[in-house]
């Protein structure tokens, strides 16, 4: 459907919204059925966007005649087609839906734009967003700075895998996880396990000591990487393979030092509880 174009998550009072951002057309695309379920508050906003877009379409409606489909999450986690429509098209819908947060939304979408467009000149209001989104969930001010250099840690990290050649997200998987086990003990899915995470970000419920060993290992595997002129994904696992080794050999000495295990099964309410002591 679109060249360019970047899957994002945005929230309408705690509700994530499934939007895409195309930067040809320098326009948000959104999940009609996450405004539908929002606005009604329904169990099935699927089978209520159905018929209300049967009824639409009975009535000539151009919104439904031009809606679009693209891959998304859904909640199990997996890729699937999701009728989209643009601002304006979403807009239209909401007219046929009775709603009491019908001018909230209206609101809310009003801004969407803008604040794509204030983002792109100007980077720190993406990151003074964050900043407040996570002070809201009640993290410390020293783990949100923590939390944001980890963020860019991990994009220069992902950055470089890329550079090996590696493309598909199965292999982004499999080489996080062999950093993770490496330098923890842990794969990703037996991290979060032990913290009683389903589908929660692992990284938002580490501790600060935590994320700086992960962020030891992805930087030093980056370095690594970047000192070898010969890129391939033989390189790429190699270089995991040693970052991760020097954050364990820190852990453990550590943990040899301090007494205490550094991995723990604390997760997102005991963090914030411990933090902010």
């Amino acid at each position: 459907m679109k060249e360019k174009l970047q899957l994002l998550s945005k929230t309408f009072e705690d509700k994530k919204v499934r939007t895409v951002w195309d930067s040809n057309e320098e326009k948000y695309y959104i999940s009609v059925v996450d405004i539908v379920e929002i606005l009604t508050e329904s169990e099935n906003p699927r089978h209520y966007w159905n018929v209300l877009k049967g009824r639409l379409k009975e009535e000539g409606n151009e919104t439904v005649t031009n809606c679009d489909q693209l891959k998304l999450p859904a909640k199990d986690g997996k890729l699937r087609l999701t009728d989209v429509v643009d601002v304006e098209g979403m807009f239209r819908i909401i007219e046929s839906i009775p709603s009491k947060k019908a001018e909230p939304i209206k609101l809310w979408l009003a801004h969407l734009g803008k604040e794509r467009i204030d983002e792109e000149f100007d980077p720190e209001i993406t990151i003074n967003r964050a900043l407040e989104t996570y002070r809201r969930k009640g993290y410390s001010d020293d783990w949100i700075n923590q939390r944001l250099k980890a963020i860019d840690v991990r994009k220069e990290f992902t950055d470089e895998l890329k550079n090996n050649g590696i493309q598909s997200s199965r292999d982004f998987a499999n080489l996080t996880d062999l950093l993770t086990k490496t330098w923890s003990g842990y794969t990703t899915k037996e991290y979060k396990s032990y913290k009683g995470l389903t589908k929660e970000n692992l990284r938002d419920n580490m501790t600060n000591m935590e994320l700086v060993l992960n962020m030891l290992a992805e930087v030093t595997s980056t370095e690594i990487s970047k000192s070898n002129e010969e890129k391939n994904k033989t390189n790429a696992k190699t270089s995991v393979i040693e970052g991760g080794t020097i954050a364990k050999n820190t852990r453990e000495q550590i943990e040899s030092k301090t007494g205490k295990k550094i991995v723990t099964s604390s997760n997102n309410k005991n963090i914030k509880q411990i933090t902010n002591k």
